[in-house]
C-alpha cells in the first residue's frame, strides 16, 4: 500500500466515500464497486486485486442494503432475477478464475471498455419511452416474466412486458464473467441488458440488478478469499459504508424521475471509464 496516512484516517476516508458509493450503487443497480475500485486504486494506492476483493464485499453489502426495500415495494422482478441469475453466477465463477491469470493493466482496460460501452448504449435510449414497441417473446410468456410496478415519481402503476429473454441470458453470462474479473457486481452490464435487450423499465432494471448483484458477487467471493485477496483492513470500512449508503439510496429510487436515473448512469460510467482507460494505457 503506497498511501501515507494513519490506519484511522484511511478507514474514515474510505468509510465516507463508501457511503456515497452505496447510495449511487443502489440507485443505478451497479453495486458500490463502480466507485470503490477507482477510489482505492487511483487515490489510495491499493493494488487492484485487493481493491477488487474489497469491491466484491461492497457489492454484497449494496445488495443487502437495497434489495429488501425494492422487493417490498414490488419494484424488483423476482422471476426475471431468478432466470438470469443462473447465467450470471456461472459467468462469475468463470471470471473469478480468469482474474488470477490476466495482467493488471488489462483489468483496468477491460473495466474502462465495459463501462464506456454500457454508458453509450444507455445514452442511445435516453428519449425512448418505456413499454413502446415491445416484440412478443414466447419464452418470456411461458416463464410469466411480465409484471407491473407503482412509480412513486409519476403516481402511476406501470405495466410492462419482457422480451429478448435468450439474448438476455447470453448477456448475463458475459456480465457474470466481468463481475468475477473486476468485482463490479456486473450491474454495469446487467442494467443495460435488461433495459435495452429485454425492455424492462429503468427503475425495474436497477432494482432487479440490485437483487442479483449480491448473488453474483457471492459466487466469486470465495475464490478471492481463498487467494488471500480480501484484506479485512481495506474491506471492513468499505462494507460498512456501502451498507449505510445503499440503505439510504433505496429510499430515493422511487421518487426520482427515470430520465434523471438514466442520465446519472451515463455520466458516472463515462467518467470512470475514461479514468480507468487512462490508468491502463499508462500502466
Amino acid at each position: 500500500m503506497s498511501f501515507t496516512m494513519t490506519p484511522l484516517e484511511f478507514s474514515g476516508i474510505t468509510f465516507c466515500v463508501s457511503i456515497g458509493a452505496g447510495v449511487l450503487g443502489s440507485l443505478l443497480g451497479l453495486g458500490g464497486g463502480i466507485i470503490i475500485i477507482p477510489f482505492l486504486t487511483l487515490l489510495m494506492g491499493i493494488d487492484i486485486h485487493y481493491a477488487v476483493g474489497a469491491s466484491i464485499v461492497s457489492v454484497i453489502a449494496t445488495s443487502s442494503g437495497a434489495a429488501a426495500a425494492y422487493v417490498r415495494e414490488r419494484m424488483t422482478n423476482m422471476r426475471v432475477a431468478m432466470v438470469l441469475e443462473l447465467a450470471t453466477t456461472t459467468g462469475a465463477l468463470t471470471g473469478a478464475y480468469l482474474a488470477g491469470v490476466i495482467p493488471v493493466r488489462w483489468l483496468y482496460i477491460t473495466f474502462g471498455v465495459v463501462l464506456g460501452y454500457s454508458a453509450l448504449i444507455m445514452y442511445r435510449k435516453r428519449h425512448q419511452k418505456e413499454g413502446e414497441d415491445v416484440a412478443p417473446d414466447a419464452l418470456a410468456d411461458w416463464l410469466r416474466l411480465h409484471d407491473s410496478y407503482f412509480d412513486e415519481a409519476t403516481g402511476k402503476t406501470i405495466a410492462y412486458r419482457v422480451t429478448g429473454t435468450k439474448l438476455g441470458l447470453v448477456l448475463m453470462y458475459i456480465a457474470g464473467i466481468v463481475s468475477g474479473l473486476l468485482g463490479i457486481g456486473s450491474g454495469a452490464l446487467k442494467v443495460p441488458a435488461m433495459d435495452i435487450a429485454m425492455r424492462l423499465p429503468i427503475k425495474v432494471s436497477s432494482a432487479t440488478s440490485n437483487f442479483m448483484i449480491g448473488v453474483t458477487a457471492a459466487a466469486s467471493a470465495g475464490v478471492y478469499f481463498a487467494r488471500g485477496e480480501i484484506d479485512p483492513f481495506v474491506a471492513a470500512p468499505v462494507m460498512v459504508g456501502v451498507l449505510v449508503g445503499a440503505t439510504a439510496g433505496s429510499k430515493l429510487l422511487g421518487k426520482i424521475n427515470s430520465v434523471w436515473i438514466r442520465t446519472i448512469f451515463v455520466v458516472v460510467l463515462l467518467y470512470i471509464s475514461l479514468q480507468m482507460l487512462l490508468k491502463g494505457a499508462h500502466g
